[in-house]
């Protein structure tokens, strides 16, 4: 039998050292990581790459990364929401590489998939194409990505078993899933993990065999950025 599930977040972040090249699941506040990133502030590893759609908030998610000066560079999409990171990016004190959002995901998926680049035509003519090759196919010019190359995955799923099979659940399902398989290590932390046999194969979206490790996840706060709700009539 396949066992892939660790004891404990401890566990499951051996061997992630200092100047390492990570991945982060979620968008937004929505499917993050929050028990690797909280571990990985308590380790103090430190000059790290951080590829994620996003920075977090000031005090929440890759946000307290950032506040203890551990991330070295950061690549990303969207990062409007961290006032710290905006302050490092300007001051010169992080180095930041912004990417379209659909090559972001598109680098992650070919580096699960094992390819090692890719054209896309998003960028072309402005600062994103600078010092990449360019072609032409039919007519339309294109960019060529080359894949992420990441030592660690760290993604969120709702449940999963033992042997690394995921569900995720609403739009957790966001970069959590191209992330899975697109580094050498790839660690998912479950709401609720499930005896072998439970899921039903119809409705795993990612298969046990993009994940090297496993375990349950503790004391989620799901935090919304911006909660908005209709006027009362």
């Amino acid at each position: 039998m396949i066992n892939k599930e660790v004891a404990n977040v401890q566990e499951a972040l051996k061997g992630v050292t200092d100047n390492m090249v990570l991945m982060f699941g979620g968008f937004g506040l929505s499917g993050i990581p929050e028990n690797a990133i909280a571990q990985l502030v308590k380790l103090g590893i430190r000059g790290l790459t951080c590829i994620s759609n996003n920075a977090g908030v000031d005090d929440f998610g890759l946000g307290l990364l950032l506040q203890k000066r551990q991330i070295k560079k950061m690549i990303s999409s969207y990062v409007g929401e961290n006032e710290e990171f905006e302050r490092q990016m300007l001051s010169g004190e992080l180095d930041v590489e912004l990417i379209p959002q659909g090559t972001l995901a598109e680098r992650c998926r070919a580096a699960q998939a094992g390819f090692p680049a890719f054209y896309t035509p998003a960028g072309y003519g402005t600062e994103v194409a600078e010092g990449k090759e360019t072609r032409e196919f039919n007519g339309k010019m294109y960019v060529l990505e080359h894949a992420f190359k990441a030592d660690f995955a760290f993604i969120k799923a709702w449940k999963g078993d033992a042997a690394g099979n995921l569900i995720f659940k609403g739009t957790a399902r966001n970069f959590n899933p191209v992330m899975c398989g697109a580094a050498k290590i790839t660690v998912a932390e479950v709401e609720e993990l499930v005896p072998l046999g439970t899921l039903d194969p119809n409705q795993i979206h990612i298969p046990g065999i993009f994940v090297q490790r496993i375990f349950q996840g503790k004391h989620y706060e799901k935090r919304i950025e911006q909660r908005t709700v209709r006027q009362k009539d």
